[in-house]
């Protein structure tokens, strides 16, 4: 037996290996299953060359649980090592096999690990780990070593009659919950799905059939657990696959999920290494819920489902895989935010989604139009939060109208521009969130000539005041903000049949009525074709109020702010209400006016509005 010290730096590597050298102790189970596939490439990439004799057979790795013994092992078929590797490559922390190997076969190794230290990611759960293991080369001696977590190690020859390498955790007791298999599973699944080389974690059951007719019968038989796909579709050609071919891709990221819209194919190799699949989801007027769903690989290693230091914040609505072995497996986010690359694939990214849109929009514009309401939230949160996608989304981003028709906003600005500019030369765009609850205001509003559009998405309020300040010529108003002459803001002006004192009286009145907090009686002189009375909400601190809600910040609270403008050329209020000599009588009338217009806006349920239709026919009367 041989007994030797493993170079290390200094007596306390361990400790820190153990504690610190992945924030969370269950990646070892990816390091280590990553070695093991390593381990097979190199077998894979030997045999291509010719220098490896005969066939090199089953190359399944597996994984062993043996919850008696306190053991996971990691069993694979690959290169193994021999005496002087171990001693190389497991005796000398951070020396790293892979690099050595990669520089050696760099033009057709496909090799994972770059560092040297994942396979000590094992000591994070381990009180002992062991490796037994073989070489591929001809006449080798299978040798063990063992470390009990200390500098201290053991090497000897075992009988080990098959080529390859088993690393036997014994698990420590702090981390018995890698002795569960639901938990290794879970693992497994996280982090494994789809490397490359088949992984086999035990056995399941499946149901056959057997015969054909009446005599099929079904059985329930135990097959091999693979836990994997190793050759999934981001890795495959473009030309390779078909819609169902995606289509069942996302379903086996996402099971039982609502399928995509469309997707686009990462593929690129220059100046950096990147592929990949992006599907954009449904997503409805859902804005938040949907974020951590891109999975981030490096050669088909999961590394993390948390892509924002790596994709655009408004990309990460979207669903998918990224693999690239060029964003290192373990990085900080400082590193991350500064690295070349990352900013290369993050530019890359963007455009090439962008230019996915735009090709749509161009080539199949029904199609692209028929699905805005799941796209429109993306594209308008793109726009408000990347420069870059806002100037080349611009040409495609639609605007809809109460009509159902759907226009570019720089056509749709040509489109109204005549009718609706204001004497401060601004082009005022009319919008409802709300077009039931709306109805008076937007038939006040197509009646004037005026076309109103529907934004009733949660991210609208940002996103009309991102054009705002990117346009310059645009302002939006809400139909429900003035009366229907003052929507667009013209140099004219409407007299009123009322004299000064009687404004004052029919004002007086109604502020009697309309105690409020936070309304506000206006007597304006508009047309008597108009409703007597409108509730308007000012733009502006409406606007404030709603993006402090969706915001969930606090600026200090903001009222309710709220305009009951009483039309004083309006029959009702010029003739009926100032005929009333009866104080009481004038009230009657001014609190049916003010109920009206709360019930034109929906406002008016339940008790109110039974109390309303009965008071409304003594007054009809």
């Amino acid at each position: 037996m041989q007994k030797g010290n493993i170079s290390v730096q200094t007596e306390n590597i361990f400790p820190i290996i153990k504690k610190f050298l992945y924030s969370d102790h269950e990646i070892f189970l990816r390091e280590l299953v990553s070695n093991a596939v390593d381990a097979t490439n190199k077998l894979r990439t030997l045999a291509k060359r010719g220098e490896v004799k005969g066939d090199i057979g089953d190359t399944t790795i597996e994984i062993l649980l043996d919850a008696d013994a306190q053991t996971l092992t990691i069993r694979d078929k690959g290169i193994g090592m021999t005496a002087d590797e171990v001693q190389k490559y497991l005796n000398q922390v951070a020396f790293s096999s892979a690099s050595e190997f990669l520089e050696k076969y760099k033009d057709d190794a496909s090799i994972i690990g770059h560092f040297g230290l994942g396979f000590y990611s094992a000591f994070m759960v381990s009180s002992k780990v062991e490796v037994k293991t073989l070489s591929y080369q001809e006449g080798a001696q299978g040798v063990t070593w063992t470390c009990e977590g200390n500098p201290e190690y053991t090497l000897e020859e075992n009988d080990k009659d098959f080529r390859g390498t088993d690393v036997i955790l014994h698990i420590n007791d702090e981390d018995k919950e890698f002795l569960e298999n639901h938990r290794i599973q879970q693992l497994l699944d996280k982090y494994c799905k789809f490397l490359p080389v088949e992984i086999k974690f035990g056995t399941r059951t499946e149901t056959v059939t057997e015969g054909e007719g009446d005599d099929a019968e079904e059985k329930q038989v135990e097959v091999d657990n693979i836990i994997n796909n190793p050759s999934p579709a981001w890795r495959k050609q473009p030309a390779d696959l078909t819609d169902e071919d995606y289509k069942a891709f996302y379903n086996e990221l996402y099971p039982f999920s609502t399928p995509p819209m469309f997707w686009i194919h990462l593929n690129i190799d220059y100046p950096f290494n990147l592929t990949g699949i992006l599907y954009f989801p449904k997503l409805g007027n859902n804005f938040e819920v949907q974020k951590n769903k891109i999975q981030l690989y490096s050669n088909q290693v999961y590394v993390t489902d948390d892509v924002k230091d790596i994709v655009p914040e408004f990309l990460t609505m979207l669903h998918g895989v990224i693999d690239s072995p060029d964003i290192p497996l373990n990085v900080s986010r400082s590193y991350l935010q500064s690295d070349s690359n990352v900013k290369k694939i993050t530019g890359y990214i963007t455009k090439k989604v962008a230019d996915k849109l735009a090709d749509l929009y161009k080539k199949e514009r029904d199609n692209f139009i028929s699905k805005w309401d799941d796209l429109g939230v993306f594209i308008k949160y793109g726009m408000i939060s990347d420069e870059k996608f806002y100037d080349r989304a611009l040409p495609f981003t639609l605007v809809k109208s109460l009509d159902g028709t759907f226009t570019p906003i720089d056509e749709y600005k040509e489109k109204v521009k005549e009718q609706q500019t204001d004497k401060y030369d601004k082009i005022v765009m009319l919008y409802t969130h709300a077009p039931d609850q709306h109805n008076t205001f937007t038939e006040a509003a197509k009646n004037k000539g005026y076309d109103v559009l529907i934004f009733d998405n949660v991210i609208d309020n940002h996103f009309m005041q991102h054009l705002e300040q990117k346009l310059g010529d645009v302002t939006f108003v809400r139909v429900d903000s003035d009366t229907v002459d003052n929507l667009v803001q013209k140099d004219e002006a409407t007299e009123s049949v009322l004299n000064e004192d009687e404004q004052n009286t029919v004002k007086g009145v109604f502020e009697k009525i309309v105690t409020d907090k936070g309304s506000s009686v206006i007597t304006k002189a508009l047309s008597p074709e108009d409703q007597p009375v409108t509730i308007t909400r000012p733009e502006f601190m409406r606007r404030m109020k709603e993006m402090q809600s969706l915001q969930g910040m606090s600026f200090g609270d903001f009222p309710d702010s709220v305009n009951v403008v009483v039309n004083t050329n309006h029959p009702l209020v010029a003739q009926k209400l100032l005929k009333e000599e009866d104080e009481g009588k004038q009230q009657e009338v001014a609190d049916y006016l003010y109920k009206l217009a709360m019930l034109n806006q929906q406002m008016l349920k339940g008790a109110d509005l039974t109390a309303f239709i009965n008071k409304s026919l003594d007054f009809l009367k």
